[in-house]
């Protein structure tokens, strides 16, 4: 008898995002279900269902097929709806984070109104760990609850995604696991660190493109403290005083199409006024953006998944957060070196990063004590992942 075969889709993941991050999930998780269809002996095939990005080539090889969802694609009965019908089963990521009504409502209803097609085609729904909410709306949350108490496991990655889960939908199977980016491959390029060559040290700076140009620009739709801009440039002036430290500058999310939301056009621009930074080139892929990060002796990023790129490889990282997946993240992780939201004004926010940069060594110790945490959540997701696999290898059995 021939090996058994699975057809699985990953909705909201992308394979050719400008935003590592989106490309880390997409990645990680389809390693973590491939897997586990191996340890279940069958083998799997997988089908991404995502937007219409096409900023870079593709981060997959051409063994995975793409599907690009807009409007047309997900009402037409000949697209999405079909497309469904063929899988197995569908692990939906939300992009991280947008199963939540913040984005505007169009993005809502096209990330909702998938989930519900895919209840009424018929196949097992998994929500792949993701931020959950918020839902500001009362409808919202009403909609949201009619896609999630279908679902098959409902997996957040913070403790009030989970709560708002099974408060939402409490009779659906709701779980708690790490972020799949935790695992993300990658080369570990430690030993290239200058507190191991004995060279300055290495400090990597990943400033947002997005809240660069909103601070810019006198936006602040994000409620920060701060001005970011300022910070950002008053960061780099001090650490530049530094004689022990090297500064590269980082982009983790590029676009193209969206100029206001690119790291590299910032990073050029930081470049350019700072001139003793070094500009690493963009990356193409998201495991080459991790192992440069894991030969950096301290990271500071805006970037969330540049952010579990260092913890995961055990650089110390100060995430500076613009929203509560980052406290949620981490926070899950017990690991509390980020700059919120709140609470911190420019001058107060550097002075921590500063006193961070120097206590390196007990970040690095909370880190692993947090990817310690990481192993046995992600064992539940896959335990997940597996429950559902084998309903359908059992079949062909």
């Amino acid at each position: 008898m021939g090996r058994r075969k699975l057809r699985v889709g990953l909705l909201w993941h992308s394979a050719t995002s400008g935003n590592l991050g989106v490309g880390a999930l997409t990645v990680s998780n389809l390693a973590i279900a491939r897997q586990v269809a191996e340890e279940l002996g069958a083998d799997v095939e997988f089908v991404i269902l995502g937007m219409r990005d096409g900023e870079t080539p593709s981060i997959l090889g051409p063994e995975v097929e793409v599907r690009r969802i807009d409007w047309r694609y997900l009402l037409s009965p000949t697209g999405f709806f079909r497309e469904v019908g063929r899988l197995d089963c569908v692990l939906d990521i939300g992009g991280g984070d947008s199963f939540a009504d913040i984005y505007g409502g169009k993005r809502f209803a096209m990330i909702w109104l998938s989930k519900m097609l895919t209840h009424v085609r018929g196949r097992p729904l998994i929500l792949a760990p993701q931020t959950i909410g918020p839902f500001n709306k009362a409808r919202s949350r009403l909609l949201a609850r009619l896609a999630m108490k279908p679902a098959a496991a409902v997996v957040a990655r913070d403790r009030t995604s989970f709560s708002f889960a099974r408060q939402l939908a409490p009779q659906t199977r709701t779980l708690l696991s790490a972020d799949v980016a935790f695992v993300l491959p990658f080369e570990d390029r430690s030993e290239q660190r200058g507190s191991n060559t004995g060279g300055k040290l290495r400090v990597g700076i990943n400033a947002s493109g997005l809240l660069f140009e909103e601070a810019v620009r006198g936006g602040n739709r994000f409620n920060l403290a701060m001005d970011y801009a300022r910070f950002t440039r008053s960061l780099l002036s001090q650490l530049s005083d530094r004689g022990d430290v090297e500064l590269h500058l980082i982009a983790h999310a590029t676009s193209s199409s969206i100029s206001h939301d690119d790291d590299g056009a910032l990073a050029d621009r930081i470049a350019a006024e700072f001139p003793a930074t070094i500009r690493v080139p963009n990356f193409a892929t998201p495991s080459d953006a991790k192992s440069y990060i894991s030969g950096l002796d301290f990271l500071v990023a805006s970037r969330m998944h540049a952010c579990i790129a260092a913890f995961s490889a055990g650089v110390p990282v100060v995430p500076v957060a613009y929203s509560r997946k980052f406290e949620g993240v981490f926070g899950l992780l017990d690991y509390n070196w980020t700059v919120p939201v709140k609470g911190m004004s420019e001058e107060v926010a550097i002075d921590y990063i500063m006193d961070a940069l120097d206590r390196r060594s007990e970040l690095e110790r909370d880190e692993a004590r947090g990817m310690a945490v990481v192993a046995p959540m992600m064992d539940e997701y896959r335990a997940v992942l597996g429950d559902v696999f084998g309903q359908f290898v059992g079949k062909q059995s």
